[in-house]
């Protein structure tokens, strides 16, 4: 009873790891969260990730739609925010960073995605505006046409950064300097949001509706 009493617990010693066990169990724990992916959502075959970082700032995905003609697909597009938002207007009244990404579904020239971006302007800026944003409009168009074609998969990333400027990104590649004044990016947004969007069923779907 005795040697019973002054015998180790084995119970006891095997509900206590040694700090060699422990620390093996908490690199392994550690390494299962490193390895589990981040949360996404998929749409159309394609993963957008639940949030981002844009220069520092934490990035919440609002929505993602396509642009479609029939039966052929255009992109898909993702609208990333500092906080979710339903309303056009509150995207453009939104302080911080912002980033609107379009993933290529075909090979095309820039000068295409060129010509929507002028319509879309047209469409939904005022004259105003329009001439405010002129110079800015210019320098995109330029940076845009030295690309020359964006392919199937090619994923262009428009980005207005903490100072406002707008960042051209292709497949995470700053293209040219960055483009000043909020007021641009604000004009590129209402090309997908505006009262005359490129398509209304992205519209939706980036403002977080369904997409389809």
């Amino acid at each position: 009873m005795k040697n019973a009493l002054f015998a180790p617990s084995r119970l006891r010693a095997s509900s206590a790891p040694s700090v060699s066990r422990r620390r093996v169990l908490l690199a392994g724990a550690a390494s299962l969260i490193a390895a589990r992916p981040a949360l996404a959502r998929r749409y159309e075959g394609h993963e957008f990730p639940d949030s981002l970082e844009l220069e520092g700032r934490r990035l919440s995905l609002n929505g993602v739609g396509k642009r479609a003609v029939a039966v052929i697909k255009g992109y898909l597009a993702a609208l990333y925010l500092p906080q979710p938002a339903s309303s056009p207007e509150a995207i453009y009244a939104a302080a911080g960073p912002k980033k609107l990404q379009i993933l290529m579904l075909l090979d095309v020239s820039t000068e295409e995605f060129i010509k929507a971006v002028e319509k879309g302007v047209r469409r939904n800026c005022s004259e105003a505006e329009q001439a405010e944003i002129a110079p800015s409009l210019s320098q995109f168009v330029t940076q845009l046409r030295a690309v020359g074609k964006v392919r199937n998969k090619d994923l262009i990333e428009l980005d207005q950064l903490p100072s406002q400027a707008t960042q051209i990104r292709l497949n995470g590649r700053a293209i040219g300097a960055p483009i000043a004044g909020g007021a641009f990016y604000t004009a590129l947004l209402k090309v997908f949001l505006g009262q005359r969007p490129v398509d209304a069923r992205l519209k939706r779907g980036l403002l977080g509706g369904s997409p389809d």
